[in-house]
Parts: C-alpha cells; sequence; structure tokens
C-alpha cells in the first residue's frame, strides 16, 4: 500500500479510485481485496491508512458486490481483519459489524465446487471468526470450519508432507495456513488439533526438499516468488511458534514418492527431478506440462530453471508457460506431454511411470517414464534416466514407438552465458565457474526465452533446443 489509493501487487503500480476497476487484471483486483498490508512487517507505520481504507472498503463493497465479496478473497480477508485486531489494532465497531456480515455470506458460500486451496481456505476463516466472536453463532462457524479442515487437511497434504496441487507456492502457502492455526488455538488458550502438528513437520521438510540452496522455491506447476512468505520467513514462523529446528534435506538422495519428486545433492550440484502426476485427478488446475522436467543449481546458484509463472487468466501467454516447450523436458510431434487448456484447465494428462531410484557407489541413478503420448499414432513414450557422479550429469532421453519429431529444451537462469564451442556449449555462470555441456544423438541452437520468476516479471534468459536425430539424446554437463 503506497498511499490511500494506490497500491503495487504482482509487480504492477496502480491508481484505484474503484475497487472493481475493469482496467485491472481480475487477480491484481482479488490482492486488493485481500488486506494483507494490514499484516506487513511495516504495517504500524500505516496505521492511519489501514483504518482509513478499512472504513472506504465497508461503505464501497456493499454485500455481494464482485469481486470483493467472492468466497476466496473474502476468506482471506476475514483473516487478515482478525489478524489485525489480535496484533493490538482496534477494530471500529462498523468493522467488527461488517466482519460478522462477511463470515454469515461466506457460509453460505463456500467453495466446494472448487475444494482444494479454496476450500482450505474458506475453512480456515471460519474458525478465525469463530474463536475470535463469542456467542451460538460463531461457535457454529468454528465447528464447522474444523469439521472441513478436518476432512480436507488429510486430503490435502500427502504422506510425505507435499499440498497435493504440487505447486511449491501453494504448498508454502498451505504451510502458513496450519502455523496460523496453531498460532491462534495458542493465542485463545485452545488445546492443540492433534492432526496438525505432524502434518507441519512433514510440510516443513517437504518446503526444504523442494528448494534451492538460493533458498527459494523451485518452478514446478504454478509457482512464482513473492507469492508465499519464503522458506525462510515461515521457518523463522515455525521458530517464534517454539517448533523443533528443521533437519537439512537428506544427501545424496531425498525422495517425495507421494508427490513424485526427487532431490540429488552430489558435490557442487543440487537437482530437483519432477516424476509427479500434475496434481489431483480432480483438481488439476494449477499444473503445468511438466512431467520428468529438471531444475539444477552449482554451488548454490541456479543454473537449469522451468520458465516460472508469469500471468493467470486465459491468454496465449498462460498456455506457453503452462506448456512443455517452457520447461526442462521433451516434446514429441510440437505437442504438450498433458493438454493443457484454458487458464485452469487439463484434459488428457501424463502419467509417470517405471520410476526407480537407486544409489550405488560410483553413482546416483534415477529414472522414469511417462506415458502423456501414447495416444499418438505409433504409442510413443519417452523415458528419461538421469545418472550423477562426482563429475557430471547425464541425461538420457529415449523414445520408444513411432514419432515425427522429437525435441529437448534446457532453460537456462538469466545469470548464465551459454555459448558454442568446438565440442559442445560452454556455461559461464556469474561467479566465472564454466561448465560444459555435450549431446549426442541430437543437433542444438541456441534459442531467447524468458523466465518468469515472480507475477509480472519477464527476464530474458537463453534456453537449448536440441532436435533429435534418432530415438536417443544424450545430454552430458560436466565440471
Amino acid at each position: 500500500m503506497l498511499s490511500l489509493t494506490r497500491w503495487r501487487f504482482l509487480n504492477e503500480t496502480r491508481e484505484i479510485l474503484r475497487w472493481d476497476d475493469p482496467a485491472a487484471e481480475r487477480l491484481w483486483l482479488y490482492n486488493l481485496h485481500y488486506f494483507e498490508d494490514l499484516n506487513a512487517e511495516d504495517a504500524a507505520d500505516r496505521r492511519a491508512w489501514h483504518e482509513a481504507i478499512i472504513a472506504r472498503w465497508i461503505v464501497e463493497n456493499p454485500p455481494g458486490s464482485a469481486p470483493g465479496w467472492e468466497p476466496y478473497p473474502t476468506s482471506l480477508r476475514i483473516v487478515n481483519w482478525i489478524k489485525f485486531a489480535l496484533a493490538g489494532n482496534a477494530l471500529s465497531p462498523e468493522a467488527r459489524h461488517s466482519l460478522a456480515i462477511q463470515v454469515r455470506w461466506l457460509t453460505g458460500r463456500l467453495e466446494w465446487h472448487l475444494l482444494g486451496n479454496h476450500l482450505f481456505a474458506n475453512a480456515k476463516a471460519l474458525v478465525f471468526a469463530g474463536l475470535f466472536f463469542d456467542g451460538e453463532e460463531a461457535e457454529a462457524w468454528r465447528l464447522r470450519g474444523q469439521r472441513i479442515l478436518d476432512r480436507e487437511l488429510p486430503e490435502q497434504i500427502l504422506a510425505d508432507g507435499g499440498q497435493f496441487e504440487r505447486s511449491t507456492m501453494y504448498h508454502a502457502l498451505a504451510l502458513e495456513d496450519g502455523l496460523d492455526l496453531l498460532n491462534l488455538a495458542r493465542a485463545f488458550c485452545r488445546p492443540a488439533w492433534a492432526a496438525l502438528d505432524p502434518a507441519i513437520a512433514r510440510m516443513r521438510h517437504w518446503l526444504a526438499v523442494m528448494s534451492h540452496p538460493d533458498g527459494e522455491i523451485t518452478f514446478f506447476n504454478d509457482a512464482a516468488i513473492g507469492i508465499a512468505p519464503s522458506p525462510a520467513e515461515l521457518e523463522h514462523y515455525a521458530g517464534r511458534l517454539d517448533l523443533p529446528p528443521l533437519v537439512d534435506p537428506e544427501r545424496p538422495i531425498a525422495e517425495l514418492p507421494a508427490s513424485g519428486y526427487v532431490r540429488v545433492a552430489v558435490g557442487p550440484v543440487v537437482a530437483l527431478l519432477d516424476m509427479a502426476p500434475l496434481g489431483p485427478d480432480y483438481l488439476p488446475g494449477h499444473g503445468h506440462a511438466d512431467t520428468l522436467s529438471l531444475e539444477l543449481s552449482f554451488n548454490g546458484r541456479r543454473v537449469v530453471v522451468n520458465s516460472g509463472t508469469g500471468v493467470y487468466g486465459g491468454s496465449p501467454e498462460r498456455l506457453r508457460q503452462r506448456g512443455t516447450r517452457a520447461h526442462n523436458t521433451v516434446v514429441l510431434n510440437g505437442l504438450n506431454s498433458s493438454q493443457v487448456w484454458g487458464g485452469f484447465r487439463v484434459a488428457r494428462r501424463a502419467r509417470p511411470i517405471d520410476i526407480v531410484v537407486q544409489r550405488n557407489d560410483d553413482a546416483t541413478l534415477v529414472a522414469a517414464a511417462h506415458d502423456g503420448y501414447r495416444h499418438l499414432a505409433g504409442n510413443p513414450v519417452h523415458r528419461r534416466q538421469w545418472r550423477f557422479t562426482a563429475d557430471e550429469v547425464r541425461i538420457e532421453d529415449t523414445i520408444s514407438g513411432a514419432f515425427r519429431t522429437a525435441t529437448a529444451h534446457l532453460h537456462f537462469h538469466p545469470d548464465i552465458d551459454i555459448s558454442p564451442r568446438a565440442d559442445g556449449y560452454q556455461l559461464a555462470l556469474a561467479d566465472g565457474t564454466l561448465l560444459t555441456l555435450t549431446t549426442a544423438g541430437g543437433n542444438g541452437r541456441i534459442a531467447q526465452t524468458t523466465w518468469h520468476p515472480q507475477f509480472g516479471l519477464v527476464v530474458a534468459n537463453k534456453s537449448l533446443v536440441i532436435e533429435f536425430s534418432g530415438a536417443t539424446l544424450t545430454t552430458i554437463l560436466s565440471w
């Protein structure tokens, strides 16, 4: 919040005179109605603004108006107003009255049709409101929210701790929800929710496994930095709640079998490998066509990156960012491995198969395949094996069955300079480190692409596009 009428969300600053400004994207307007600035680190400096903007919102957003009264922004706003009050700020009688009306409105519009993180946010808001207010109605809100959370926690948090939509960004938001609920119970001297502590422990471990050495998340499925709290911020929150310190992810292999990801840490390399389904079958809307992709850091710096998520909505750019070409995997016949469409839709989708993870004396091997192209004439199947040793990463891609074209894509962090050399390519890292990349079984070319580490952010980077000359392609990164 930059002034009483000016906000910056998603790397876009707008002067807003209308809460439903038609010139703003829907996601931007959702952020406007969340009221997250009430609880920013330096929120006390803007307390007068916050009190004024709450009063303005009540007057200018009558019940039922869009988009502010839609269930998801309503849920987040309820929690943020209550957090604001519990932090020692005064809610006016008008604000408390409006808050109660918002909760009553929400109770009749829970997002059972969407499920997932939306329904979880609805239930969290009911629990917050049920404890914040007194009386039979408030207790009914709390009980209803708790019943939903009791049902959804084991559904949405997998056995390995991953949030079931397989997005590191939404996982971090879910972990914040869990920590908030634990904090809330303690603030109101309520007994601990038995299932919450072990779930939080698993979720913290999962996020550590799925983060790069630079401390930020990987970009599998819908993921961007700056939407959820960072892993470090979440760990600081856990520390304030006196939770045990996090144990570092295992070396050299950390498996997340329920989610479908593997982290390999060998020497200077940390690699995250994707053998995951797009998400739950009934909720794949945040999934990308990224099966068998990878991300890789070297000496703590990102080298190989998926393209990230910079936009929502139904634009061609949204489809491109969800498509297979925007990830570090193989495209057959110019098609996506999973049939992403619309803004948040998936039709036919790839299923990972034949997963193998093993550690030998001299190498770490991970292999998998997927059936995302089996519907094509010739029933082609993409198989990939990663082999990690002390001085190289070897990726072997094999296509079984008939196909017309096969193209492997490797996207590099903007700090990486890639240049051709006689025996392949040289990668120059920002710290002066030089890596060698060679291929066998295909012809490569360097392409200009874009990376989207945050919503609304477009950063130029380079990728290597390799056309298969046969059925097998071997790519070696050595140092």
